[in-house]
């Protein structure tokens, strides 16, 4: 969340950095500011009156001593019509302080200098491209085929037993998605990151705290009874590990990795670009999330990249690594890159990793801060990146490696699958 300091000092710079990302935010920050001042106007006068209320109720104890009961019953008279003003201050001030929260928190990030300009993902820059596409034979077949004809997928059993969007992972199948979580937990612990298992339903304090909600409430499923929501990503039940948390400096950063199921919505999603694995309701996913002093963010960002891309290399797949233009961008994040591979039977790049710096924006939201060396507290930085999501990457995997005697597993996978072939 932007802090009121911010859209107050710096209007025309809100307005213009929020315009980077397709967001006119000119009224409403005009708004902020109106409602603010008047919060505040409203405040001055409660606080005038509760003084006024405690003067007068000394001015009756004097009377009192002094047996002047008539003006000490007109002190009383004016004390409870302050009290009657002061109970209408205090609705007014409330309501103002509502109306000022449910406003700030229509306003995204603010993105990056470093964010190309950029309306739809036609505009991403790509950074940097790696690996070789296969050429396959004229009759490669896409994964839902292969998926079939091996019987490690079944999309229509996952579409009895709930519906459309919840494959049903089979013999081989099921053992390379756990192969896959397992190799993903691995490659991140070694690189520092503590492994977590975080619950997968998240109250609506946590889906604040990250930026899901409420800008989300739709993609995201929804117990209605417990309020509980099912989350789209483990970003949220990790970052929220450390809501209302004040770090020293040196503890940071903090550095965590979970495996978790994620649940998505995707409403309106229809077509030959969600068949198979490409968009599914539920996914397997590992992330990574950071905690960071501010002027560190963008170095650990970088970092992140290099790890993600150093994963899907070990995995010999061809991918590339866009920075997301400002129109493509999500609402909390600052500065974000995209990793695709390459789906060498569909002919085409599918996202499978997304690394972005927040700021302090989720850190407002959640509290949580580090203590300076003069003992003020300020917003940590957060970061987040999968590492990776499963579904597009086993899409690559199968048609990328289909040859005549089956489907070739990357040898880095192979400890872990204990098969080298599908077939």
């Amino acid at each position: 969340m932007l802090t009121l300091k911010t859209i107050r000092e710096q209007p025309s710079t809100v307005v213009a950095r929020l315009a980077v990302k397709g967001f006119d935010a000119e009224a409403i920050a005009a708004e902020i500011i109106a409602l603010d001042d008047e919060r505040k106007a409203t405040q001055t006068a409660l606080d005038a009156n509760l003084a006024q209320q405690n003067a007068t109720a000394k001015e009756i104890g004097a009377l009192m001593k002094q047996g002047n009961k008539a003006a000490a019953d007109v002190a009383k008279s004016s004390v409870a019509k302050l009290k009657a003003l002061s109970a209408e201050l205090e609705q007014k001030l409330s309501a103002a302080e509502r109306l000022l929260s449910d406003k700030m928190v229509l306003l995204p990030n603010l993105p990056s200098e470093q964010v190309p300009a950029g309306k739809t993902a036609e505009d991403n820059v790509t950074v940097r491209q790696g690996g070789a596409i296969p050429t396959l034979a004229s009759n490669a077949a896409p994964h839902w085929e292969l998926a079939k004809r091996y019987d490690i997928i079944d999309f229509e059993l996952g579409n009895k037993i709930t519906g459309a969007g919840f494959p049903v992972y089979k013999g081989k199948g099921a053992k390379l998605q756990r192969a896959l979580i397992s190799f993903f937990l691995d490659e991140n612990t070694r690189a520092g990151y503590r492994e977590v298992l975080p619950p997968h339903l998240v109250n609506a304090d946590s889906g604040f705290g990250t930026g899901q909600l409420p800008d989300k409430e739709g993609q995201m499923y929804h117990a209605a009874i417990d309020d509980f929501y099912l989350i789209p990503t483990a970003e949220v039940p990790v970052t929220n590990i450390y809501r209302d948390v004040i770090f020293n400096p040196a503890d940071l950063p903090v550095k965590l990795t979970a495996y978790t199921p994620c649940f998505r919505r995707e409403a309106g999603s229809y077509g030959k670009d969600v068949r198979g694995l490409n968009r599914l309701h539920q996914f397997d996913k590992v992330e990574i999330v950071r905690f960071e002093l501010p002027e560190n963010s963008y170095a650990a960002l970088e970092s992140m990249v290099e790890h993600v891309e150093s994963i899907v290399k070990k995995l010999e797949l061809p991918y590339r690594i866009l920075k997301l233009c400002g129109g493509d961008m999500s609402f909390a994040s600052a500065l974000t890159f995209d990793f695709e591979v390459f789906s060498a039977a569909q002919q085409k790049w599918l996202e499978v990793s997304s690394a972005s710096n927040f700021e302090s924006f989720q850190a407002n939201r959640l509290k949580c801060r580090y203590r300076t060396e003069d003992k003020k507290t300020q917003p940590v930085h957060t970061l987040n990146g999968s590492s990776l999501a499963l579904p597009r990457i086993v899409a690559a995997l199968l048609e990328n490696n289909q040859t005549e005697a089956g489907i070739r597993i990357p040898k880095a996978l192979q400890s872990y699958t204990g098969f080298e072939v599908i077939c």
